[in-house]
């Protein structure tokens, strides 16, 4: 089997089916996928046509490419990815860039409240190193995965710490709290899309607002003056934690789309 006859078998062509295919050749031959079109006539190796066929069988089956290839993109950095931890999504990057555009201090304190891979918490400091960030998760295999991300990227400058949201931190006070925390109510049909990720950072009570509303009325707390928390929530939960965040008092309310156009971040400062 060659490279084109590989790239053909799932998917029309100009599919993103077809663009899978690719990144999946791309990590098993260490060709550049921008590269393989030009190398379509390079027939595979058996083992790599063995490992590509496997592959392909297990994203049939509903498997993330992410955990296939053991990484995820996001912003500037490769993030190592594994099934204890939720594949980052291209929408966070909207979490993202709506704190950097906030009128921060320069030696900003800002925690990541169950940080997964870690990818928010080390885009931000990768982008601003002088930052002090701090990251918290649940799952000790999940902070494993953080913590590699961090080294990988040479950003040890970020903190890590294990528990639940606000009780693995020390007391302190901080200007940004950010969070993706589960925001999927346990009947919403996208569940069924998302079996092979883990459910307790998927999930959460009162239609998926329980750990948001948490967040929010307990951050109060740990927020310095005029601190911000920073949320990411469902395409249809924006006017719900606009309410949250104005019921507990913040003001500067409002909610950021994402590249679809739907709501997905919303924020607010105390």
């Amino acid at each position: 089997m060659n490279i084109a006859q590989a790239l053909a078998l799932r998917g029309e062509a100009e599919s993103y089916e077809r663009q899978e295919n690719a990144w999946l050749l791309e990590h098993i031959t260490k060709i550049d996928s921008f590269d393989l079109v030009m190398k379509k006539d390079q027939v595979l190796t058996e083992e790599e046509e063995q490992a590509y066929v496997a592959a392909l069988a297990r994203i049939e089956a509903g498997e993330p490419l992410a955990y296939v290839t053991g990484s995820q993109p996001f912003w500037t950095l490769d993030l190592t990815v594994t099934k204890d931890t939720l594949v980052p999504r291209p929408d966070t990057e909207v979490l993202v860039e709506t704190v950097l555009r906030l009128d921060l201090p320069e030696d900003t304190r800002i925690v990541d409240l169950g940080t997964g891979t870690g990818a928010i918490a080390l885009s931000l400091a990768s982008e601003r190193p002088n930052w002090s960030v701090v990251a918290t998760d649940i799952y000790e295999p999940t902070l494993d995965v953080a913590l590699h991300n961090a080294e990988k990227h040479d950003l040890t400058q970020v903190k890590f710490f294990l528990g639940s949201w606000f009780t693995a931190l020390n007391r302190q006070y901080f200007d940004v709290i950010v969070s993706n925390p589960p925001y999927i109510d346990a009947k919403d049909e996208h569940m069924l899309n998302l079996v092979s990720e883990p459910e307790r950072a998927l999930v959460a009570d009162k239609q998926g607002l329980a750990d948001i509303e948490h967040i929010i009325q307990q951050g109060k707390k740990w927020l310095a003056a005029q601190g911000w928390i920073v949320l990411e929530h469902g395409y249809d939960q924006g006017e719900a934690v606009r309410n949250i965040f104005k019921a507990a008092g913040f003001k500067e309310v409002r909610t950021v789309k994402d590249y679809g156009g739907n709501d997905r971040v919303t924020l607010g400062q105390l």
